[in-house]
């Protein structure tokens, strides 16, 4: 696709990464149907409408999401070859097609068991789930939300933190308002007509919008990096910073053999880890602790109202501070999150929950746009953060398994919650220990 089609960017009275930074907040945003927030509010409809126990979807949810995280490495690859634009509406008609899919999954489970009838009805139903779950895990959290991160990291540089920290909070608000935008929506569409108005939604209006104003990067529309040639600033790294690295970006396989690039990724991988397990099991989780289902999802609006506020500061740091900094604040806010949420019934810890989970949301699109472009380059960013995403959905993926099988054998999530605390803290015991790379800020990556 031609850059200056229909448009040319660089015609434009101001710097086109500032629509850049829009459009990949929406494209974030367009992802949550691939997202955990996005599936949860359909796991009640679907054990009714498929006849499956609540383990047995999250089985499903979880072989989708394991297989659809081994597939983003080669995503990213994909990706780095596609080019953000063309990937976007690949992307989408993907995601919409699978949406579309999912809105009659007990239809297809009942006809393939009415045709072999020697399986279980409940093994074709999981068989068609997780068919599913591959296809929106892959697609939505995984490729939609790469390529518009990689997107908006190859259009910022020295800003790179005041970028996430305009994009973040939306993302963190989006993200966290979707249970009850979701369970209003179901409830005026059904879960099948609600799944059925995202696909069009994702498939043609952020297909369109992704064709019309998605550009790889700013070389290509005759621009630099920030509207001006990437120079770095005096005094820009901190004190503690590592000596600026050569100019040739890293590969793939240099990138993962850094420390650095397993710390911000263990990091993130925690806050999906149980941060997407309390999202899939929240209504149920609520009704162990006495809450209904709207008092359960309501958690999620304060929570968008901390990460927001926060946002902002999570970004400046980025700028301000070493990365070790704000990995140890967002691991500080994930333990306070899983205490607080061991005890959602407590008003005062339901708060503690609060509190905790909006400060560990806050730094993690932060960290996501910022921290391995400022690493290792652009030039094979998509393939690097397709590995950093692939572990992002796994321990996505465990999480609703791993607090669904404590729950089950405990008969309470809480042992679940308290035993998932060491993973915080070996990140953030490790934090100030790991030596990291330098700031590449050439203009080329």
């Amino acid at each position: 696709m031609r850059s200056d089609f229909p448009f040319r960017p660089a015609s434009l009275p101001f710097f086109y990464g500032w629509v850049i930074l829009g459009v990949s907040t929406l494209g974030i945003l367009m992802s949550i149907p691939g997202q955990t927030m996005g599936v949860s509010l359909f796991t009640d409809p679907l054990i009714e409408a498929l006849g499956i126990t609540r383990i047995e979807i999250s089985n499903a949810y979880l072989v989708g999401t394991l297989v659809s995280g081994l597939l983003l490495p080669w995503g990213g690859r994909l990706a780095d070859r596609m080019g953000s634009r063309r990937g976007v509406v690949v992307v989408c008609l993907g995601l919409g097609a699978t949406l579309v899919m999912l809105a009659s999954a007990d239809r297809i489970a009942a006809a393939l068991a009415d045709a072999v009838p020697a399986l279980p009805r409940a093994w074709w139903a999981m068989a068609v789930l997780a068919l599913g779950f591959t296809g929106v895990r892959f697609s939505g959290q995984g490729m939609l939300t790469l390529v518009s991160r990689t997107m908006l990291a190859r259009w910022w540089d020295r800003r790179r933190g005041l970028i996430s920290a305009i994009s973040g909070p939306f993302v963190n608000f989006g993200f966290a308002i979707a249970p009850m935008v979701l369970s209003a929506w179901i409830a005026r569409a059904g879960w099948r007509g609600a799944w059925l108005e995202m696909a069009a939604g994702v498939a043609i209006g952020m297909g369109v919008i992704g064709w019309l104003l998605y550009r790889d990067d700013p070389e290509s529309c005759g621009l630099e990096m920030d509207g001006v040639a990437a120079a770095p600033a005096s005094g820009e790294l901190a004190a503690d910073a590592a000596p600026i690295a050569p100019a040739r970006d890293a590969t793939r396989a240099e990138a993962l053999r850094t420390p650095a690039f397993w710390l911000v990724t263990l990091a993130i991988a925690n806050q999906a880890l149980v941060g997407t397990g309390i999202t899939f099991h929240i209504v149920d989780l609520g009704a162990e602790h006495g809450l209904s289902e709207a008092q359960a999802v309501s958690i999620f609006l304060p929570v968008a109202v901390v990460s927001t506020v926060l946002g902002f500061a999570a970004g400046a740091a980025i700028d301000r501070f070493t990365v070790r900094v704000p990995i140890m604040v967002m691991m500080f806010g994930q333990a306070v999150m899983f205490v607080g949420t061991a005890h959602l019934g407590d008003p005062w810890f339901r708060v503690l929950a609060i509190a905790g989970w909006g400060l560990s949301s806050a730094f993690y699109g932060p960290l996501m746009v910022a921290a391995l472009p400022s690493f290792f380059g652009r030039t094979h960013l998509g393939a690097i953060q397709g590995v950093m995403t692939m572990v992002l959905v796994l321990a996505s993926a465990l999480g609703p398994a791993a607090l669904a099988a404590f729950e089950q054998q405990a008969g309470s999530y809480r042992p679940g919650l308290y035993a998932m605390l060491v993973l915080p803290a070996l990140v953030f015991a490790a934090a100030p220990f790991t030596p990291l790379p330098g700031a590449r800020r050439n203009a080329s990556g």
